[in-house]
């Protein structure tokens, strides 16, 4: 006879948590981002996002010369943290991640990841060549760009290869701790990459919306993916729950 959720897991919100409450929220957030990224689309096709897009990337910007607020310094570490989104850097952090989950003996993670990653990028160059927007000429730009600007594909990529791999990597770790650190940090990537890109004048703050709602809905349904293969045991399976540290000697 099978034990039932309470006994196996906590009681019934801890098993609702781990199987229907958790796919529930991850399908919703997928509807919800398709829901948003279409709005922002629609909006920006119609014309509609122009008074706001020039507002914030003027609010950004010296009224004299129209040159990035603030010191040398900080226009240098804009330039530094917007490289977190190229294509080289997050090959690199992707080349490395799966070449760690491999001599971890997850093989099938690594091979999940790259195929995932590979996706989003496909994914990305298709939106763009759908809607060929010009990058802005309102401000000069700080760095090179020669390709359409929506979705912003720094964006996109960060929010695909950071939450990707923070959501894939999550589930590895039992800890809880270290999951949400995880998770926190892929988003805070994907938050600082984005304003970057509006800072240096090569993407309308639209473009980085609907950059970052793609990249999210991406990876919501990669770990979807995830989760499923790992329940036909195609992908190495999660790490369990870390048991808690026993007290101290002398304590309660």
């Amino acid at each position: 006879m099978n034990p039932s959720p309470r006994r196996t897991n906590g009681g019934w919100l801890g098993w609702l948590g781990s199987h229907e409450l958790g796919l529930l929220l991850a399908l919703a957030g997928i509807a919800a981002g398709v829901w948003a990224f279409t709005g922002i689309a629609g909006e920006v096709v119609e014309g509609d996002t122009q008074h706001f897009d020039r507002r914030i990337l003027l609010a950004m910007r010296r009224p004299g010369d129209l040159a990035p607020l603030g010191p040398a310094w900080l226009q240098a570490t804009a330039l530094d943290i917007t490289s977190l989104g190229s294509v080289t850097v997050l090959g690199l952090v992707t080349m490395a991640t799966c070449g760690f989950l491999a001599l971890d003996g997850r093989k099938h993670m690594a091979l999940f990841i790259g195929a995932a990653v590979t996706g989003g990028a496909v994914a990305g160059e298709i939106l763009k060549s759908l809607f060929q927007r010009p990058r802005p000429e309102l401000v000069p730009h700080e760095v090179y760009v020669s390709s359409s600007s929506f979705p912003s594909g720094h964006s996109m990529m960060s929010a695909v290869v950071y939450l990707t791999l923070g959501s894939l990597l999550a589930r590895t770790r039992g800890r809880k701790s270290l999951k949400a650190y995880i998770l926190l940090l892929a988003a805070f990537l994907c938050l600082i990459v984005g304003v970057s890109r509006v800072y240096l004048g090569v993407h309308w703050p639209t473009d980085v919306l609907a950059g970052w709602t793609a990249g999210a809905v991406w990876a919501l349904a990669c770990g979807l993916a995830a989760r499923w293969l790992q329940k036909r045991e195609a992908l190495e399976p999660e790490a369990p729950p870390e048991a808690p540290a026993p007290p101290y000697p002398g304590t309660l």
